[in-house]
């Protein structure tokens, strides 16, 4: 959908913001482009709406070289969000969302109709805040409506400027969270500029890091983490690397442990002997199904009864497909050894500290190596 050949931005007084640049965004591909400031990720983005024109080579929308595109037609046809909003003050928050469906031509009750119905996709309700002011909104609902009014004319590319550094870190994860749930929705295809390494691989699909005017690297959140491709690379993503990488590594069915199981309807005294023959000193309780009921202690059997009756509600679980870093979480949470990971409610296994680092390290070797996750054997990951 976007394609940089060889694009160089050099300015009168000879600084080169961008050297030879070229890359490949794929059509609903959402890439972040980080590094520090000054190193041309803010100029990057912007030669592809034309708001700088590049010095030399060519840049491609859709198959389209821009440069045969006339700027105020481009413009039109992709959202731009920048951090402080902009939106217009003397309009009504619907107004502001419909301005580029009014600007090239919709009908202003599609555009309205439209605008309302973007409103609601960022959590706005259009009945609540349509016939607001900006100055009645918060900081985190003024960046909502700018995301609403990029998306407002159904644009195939959307560039975002650092477009939630303005707000505090809670709102900030919050709008986070609303933009890649709207993303599975609209699937666009996104150029964000951040100056944070870790907005950059929670919400990037690759990432894009920078040196001065270079791309140091292109790679997915996983592969940047795991093996940074330059020294530069490594130490911008910092030294705790790893603990970062555990929120873009998801749980499997392979990294799981099997303990003890006892059934819901069991008699207490039978699964005591059981255990005990096992050596097992607790049990994950199922139902008939196969559902995650609770736990068990094998003490807790010898009051005799059904399981049912003694059986522990378990508040440490995470989804299967959940990341690792959420699983360290809950453990850290509730104290525990271990959590239950679900597939719905049917129980696979449990993931230990030991397991989450073995599931890490195969991460990382399986992007080394160029293959999935699950053809990586625990005894040949490097020892890290």
């Amino acid at each position: 959908m976007i394609r940089f050949e060889q694009v160089t931005k050099r300015y009168p007084d000879g600084t080169t913001a961008v050297d030879g640049l070229s890359f490949e965004v794929a059509e609903g591909e959402l890439v972040t482009l980080v590094g520090p400031s000054g190193c041309g990720k803010t100029t990057t983005m912007m030669m592809v709406n034309r708001l700088i024109e590049p010095t030399s080579g060519r840049i491609f929308v859709n198959g389209e070289d821009i440069a045969a595109v006339d700027p105020v037609r481009l413009r039109r046809r992709i959202g731009y969000v920048i951090q402080q909003v902009g939106l217009f003050p003397h309009r009504t928050i619907l107004d502001n969302t419909a301005t580029v469906p009014s600007l090239i031509g919709w009908k202003k009750p599609k555009a309205r109709a439209r605008a309302a119905e973007l409103l609601g996709l960022v959590g706005l309700d259009p009945k609540t805040y349509g016939a607001r002011y900006p100055d009645q909104l918060s900081g985190g609902q003024r960046q909502r409506v700018g995301v609403a009014r990029a998306l407002a004319a159904d644009p195939p590319v959307l560039l975002m400027d650092e477009p939630f550094g303005a707000v505090d870190p809670v709102v900030r994860e919050q709008l986070q969270d609303e933009f890649l749930r709207m993303q599975e929705a609209v699937r666009k295809t996104v150029l964000l500029v951040t100056h944070d390494i870790e907005e950059a691989v929670r919400l990037g699909d690759r990432i894009a890091v920078y040196g001065q005017g270079r791309i140091e690297q292109f790679d997915t959140p996983g592969a940047v983490l795991g093996t940074p491709a330059t020294p530069y690379v490594a130490e911008f993503v910092g030294a705790d690397r790893g603990l970062k990488r555990l929120s873009v590594t998801e749980i499997e069915a392979d990294d799981l442990e099997q303990p003890p199981i006892a059934r819901l309807d069991e008699a207490a005294e039978r699964t005591a002997a059981r255990l005990n023959a096992e050596g097992a000193r607790w049990a994950v309780v199922l139902d008939a199904g196969g559902d995650l009921h609770g736990w068990v202690g094998v003490d807790e059997l010898g009051a005799g009864g059904a399981v049912r009756d003694l059986a522990h509600r378990m508040n440490s679980w995470v989804p299967v497909g959940a990341p690792l870093k959420e699983a360290f979480g809950v453990m850290l949470q509730h104290d525990a050894g271990w959590v239950a990971v679900l597939d719905g409610a049917r129980f696979l296994g449990v993931l230990t500290p030991a397991k989450l680092h073995e599931a890490l390290r195969r991460s990382v070797d399986a992007d080394a190596l160029g293959v999935p996750r699950g053809q990586v054997s625990f005894d040949s990951v490097a020892d890290a």
